[in-house]
């Protein structure tokens, strides 16, 4: 089946269509800034570009980030405050919307590195935040939001998503302490037998997972940036 895949971002927005039985990308992404202030109406415009940019008449998945339940958004702790309360799914034309970690996950899961995974799997997105999807054998556990368990007195994503690495000019090496820090925390909460660590960082993920020594398994995702856009295809596809 082929659906669009739309990931909203902190900074951008992507999309493409996704064949959701190969789990690939059937068309070249077409990326857009995220609009600033990120309101309803202006994200919603630029969805619908997306959409209209692959002529797509089919089904559509999107990801957003923020916990999203039966389409709509509860939490909004990296765009416009203005989006909790707001009814995604229909904002966006029926779509299938939930939240960007979990997509990510659903296709690291299905098509990625967690591909037959037994045992509590943990896929991580740094980003712009910290974004985080928990599952017992296969099954998501949504919305858990972990970049916000707190850590010296602040939300984890503060202190450890790649914005953190960018904006505060971080060595790889530096910034490696702090997602060790990071991940030992949600470690000794979940003992996950493994831990995927997705999002655009994680094609550079030679330059600091060598540096993060924990007990359990830590990988970079297999989909990398892609992921977000095919586990909105695949959730939608399953509906």
């Amino acid at each position: 089946m082929n659906v669009l895949g739309i990931d909203i971002g902190g900074s951008g927005i992507k999309g493409a269509p996704v064949d959701t039985e190969a789990g690939e990308l059937l068309e070249d992404r077409l990326r857009i800034a995220t609009p600033q202030p990120s309101k309803p109406h202006e994200v919603a415009e630029v969805v619908a570009s997306i959409v209209k940019h692959f002529s797509w008449n089919g089904p559509v998945g999107v990801t957003f980030p923020g916990v999203v339940v039966d389409g709509v958004v509860r939490t909004a702790a990296n765009v416009h405050h203005s989006w909790i309360g707001v009814d995604a799914a229909t904002l966006f034309g029926g779509a299938m919307v939930l939240n960007d970690a979990d997509a990510a996950g659903l296709a690291e899961m299905a098509f990625g590195r967690g591909r037959g995974q037994r045992g509590t799997v943990l896929v991580l997105t740094l980003g712009t935040g910290i974004g985080s999807a928990l599952f017992a054998d296969g099954t998501l556990v949504p919305n858990t939001e972990l970049g916000h368990l707190e850590l010296h007195g602040k939300d984890a994503e503060h202190r450890a998503s790649a914005r953190v690495r960018e904006e505060h000019e971080l060595s790889w090496e530096k910034w490696a302490e702090r997602v060790e820090e990071y991940l030992r925390h949600v470690e000794m909460l979940f003992s996950p037998s493994l831990i995927v660590i997705g999002g655009g960082v994680s094609k550079r993920a030679d330059r600091f997972l060598p540096h993060v020594h924990i007990d359990t398994p830590v990988v970079p995702a297999a989909l990398q940036n892609e992921a977000g856009i095919i586990g909105a295809a695949h959730a939608a596809a399953a509906r």
